[in-house]
């Protein structure tokens, strides 16, 4: 039985907690914070709650292995799961509006087809044949194993070239595949919308980046009731089950290393934990701009991937019963330097304090500039969200605005990671599960395979995999 020591208590790391105390190791997780979950949070306030980061689940699989190895228990029996359909609904610059189906690609290209005119759910499909491919090259490299050493093969594009002799040459950023394959410009809306929501600017994304629309499209979008923190709330009770100690308002300031590798962690207050491995579900920019561990060996990558985005969210109080035939998810297109702007609208009674009152969420991917004013920009969003909730401006009780300061604040950054992407030189490969130092791993949403709800219970299954079986584990067959 080792000593295991996990800093922070984020998505990650608790998967990765709660899988190596079952494999009978002593797991003790520093948080912080005074609560676990790192970016999924609540906002509460007159009965509305609010989550304050991800919304939905993809890829529920990953959190129902997680159930059934920590505790041989279906994850349905923790949490209340329910497929969102529409899947979203998408308002483009023009008025037009199409609702798409949840997990049916022939309803998807149906619904295409009858608002944007002939021809277009034709063009979708085909770049989805491309998308699909670019998934089955990637999907067990860049989810599914621990992060090779040569990562060469990730650095190469694994998008399809266009086989017409006039578009012979490869596609390298997901903008160039929307002008060259969609052409429509809301189609193309339609395409980017799914990067910006990780945080990724199309025109600096690789081609690789189909693989998110493709991934959601196919495999569905799901809402936890109580939210996405009732997911977090069932990570760490099973945790607890499981033995996984917490200590929440101790700040880790340092890793300790012994005869070449890691063997511990320091606190705030002097403190040492000792231990023969150290997970870090940190914030990994953080966790070196702050000197809690030593210089990454390969530090010619920024961390941030050459991305400054983060999330701005509003939360909206409105007096009056949601709606018959409500959406779930409008997604209202921005143009002119105006956001791409996300309406959540659940119908989720744990949201409200009654049924003549419901909870809204705004959210958009807004850059991080000093001389942005969030204010503003919240006005914005919550003017787009008038194009999704009727009467919003009259049904207004409060608002409360949570910027990426906010984020930076709880987290230790203002960016929110996105998932791993092949091409581009590896410069979006995230950081590598286990670190240059021996006995160091991380585990969260800035490691491999990346960020997301499913990315981060991924990394922590690599990371207990690691540990448990060591470097030669290569993730589930």
């Amino acid at each position: 039985m080792a000593r295991i020591v996990v800093i922070g208590a984020g998505m990650g790391a608790m998967a990765a907690a709660a899988r190596l105390a079952v494999a009978g190791h002593r797991v003790t997780v520093y948080e912080r914070a005074a609560t676990y979950g790192g970016g999924v949070g609540r906002f509460e306030r007159d009965g509305f709650a609010f989550d304050t980061g991800p919304q939905l689940l993809h890829l529920p699989a990953v959190y129902r292995d997680l159930f059934v190895k920590t505790g041989k228990e279906p994850l349905e029996d923790r949490v209340t799961l329910t497929q969102v359909d529409p899947a979203s609904r998408h308002v483009f610059a023009d008025g037009t509006r199409v609702d798409l189906p949840n997990a049916s690609r022939a309803g998807t290209l149906s619904a295409l087809d009858a608002a944007l005119g002939a021809g277009a759910g034709e063009r979708w499909g085909d770049f989805l044949v491309r998308a699909r491919e670019t998934w089955d090259r990637t999907r067990r490299p860049l989810l599914e194993e621990p992060q090779a050493a040569d990562v060469s093969a990730a650095a190469r594009e694994p998008y399809p070239a266009l086989k017409a002799p006039f578009l012979r040459s490869r596609t390298t950023t997901l903008a160039q595949v929307g002008a060259r394959e969609l052409r429509d410009p809301r189609l193309i809306a339609l395409l980017e919308s799914y990067v910006w929501s990780y945080g990724f600017d199309p025109v600096g994304a690789p081609a690789s980046a189909a693989v998110l629309p493709y991934m959601e499209q196919t495999f569905g979008t799901w809402y936890v009731t109580g939210g996405v923190r009732a997911l977090a709330d069932a990570v760490y009770e099973r945790c607890l089950a499981r033995r996984v100690e917490f200590v929440f308002g101790a700040e880790v300031t340092g890793v300790r290393e012994k005869d070449g590798r890691a063997a511990g962690i320091e606190l705030a207050g002097g403190e040492v934990a000792e231990a023969d491995h150290v997970v870090a579900g940190a914030p990994v920019p953080a966790l070196y701009r702050h000197h809690v561990v030593g210089r990454e060996s390969r530090g010619d990558r920024p961390w941030d991937r050459g991305r400054r985005t983060g999330r701005l969210t509003v939360c909206l109080a409105l007096r009056g019963a949601r709606e018959a035939g409500a959406v779930h998810r409008t997604v209202v297109h921005g143009t002119g330097g105006h956001p791409t702007t996300t309406v959540l609208r659940p119908d989720d009674p744990s949201a409200r304090p009654d049924g003549e009152h419901e909870a809204v969420t705004v959210t958009a991917t807004v850059g991080l500039h000093p001389e942005h004013d969030w204010a503003e920009i919240a006005e914005e969003m919550v003017t787009a969200a008038g194009s999704a909730v009727p009467g919003l401006r009259r049904r207004l009780l409060w608002q409360e605005v949570r910027t990426p300061e906010d984020t930076r604040r709880e987290t230790g950054v203002a960016e929110v990671p996105g998932p791993a992407l092949a091409g581009d030189r590896g410069s979006f490969l995230p950081a590598a599960n286990a670190s240059a130092l021996p006995g160091l791993y991380f585990a969260g949403g800035w490691s491999h395979p990346g960020g997301g709800l499913a990315h981060a219970g991924m990394s922590g299954a690599l990371v207990a995999g690691l540990i448990v079986e060591g470097a030669e584990f290569r993730g589930s067959q």
